[in-house]
């Protein structure tokens, strides 16, 4: 009965020791959390300099993270462009609900990021962009 505890302390101490080491040989949140807030930086001077509302970088960081999160999945499929038409509709429900001519703001901040987290997809994003109406308004 002894002699089986002490394996089993053995074994739990050492799977311990496996789970601690591999542990520290897969984390990576400390190189992320730079990077991210690197790149949160680079978003508020953008859009700043832009003249856009700039959220916080925390909160950039918790939203974007490092790689532009869903922003950057795939910004030109079918999927993403139904998305981003049902947005530019004049907010009513059902058979009222119509597109409308947005103003260029609206993409304008989605373009940015893209600039910063995800630069490959921005000449994809771009040309949906440029199928839309769009309106110079002030805001």
């Amino acid at each position: 009965m002894m002699q089986d505890s002490k394996v089993l302390a053995w074994i739990s101490g050492g799977v311990l020791v496996l789970m601690a080491g591999i542990g520290l040989f897969t984390y990576r949140g400390v190189k992320q959390s730079v990077e991210a807030e690197a790149k949160a930086d680079q978003l508020v001077a953008e859009l700043t300099a832009a003249g856009l509302r700039v959220p916080t970088t925390e909160q950039i960081v918790h939203v974007l993270g490092d790689d532009g999160g869903a922003v950057c999945l795939d910004p030109g499929d079918a999927l993403r462009r139904g998305i981003l038409y049902g947005q530019l509709t004049n907010g009513a429900g059902g058979p009222g609900q119509r597109p409308v001519i947005a103003g260029n703001n609206v993409v304008k901040g989605q373009l940015i990021i893209m600039k910063v987290y995800c630069p490959d997809h921005l000449e994809e994003f771009q040309e949906v962009v440029d199928d839309l109406k769009l309106a110079e308004v002030d805001a």
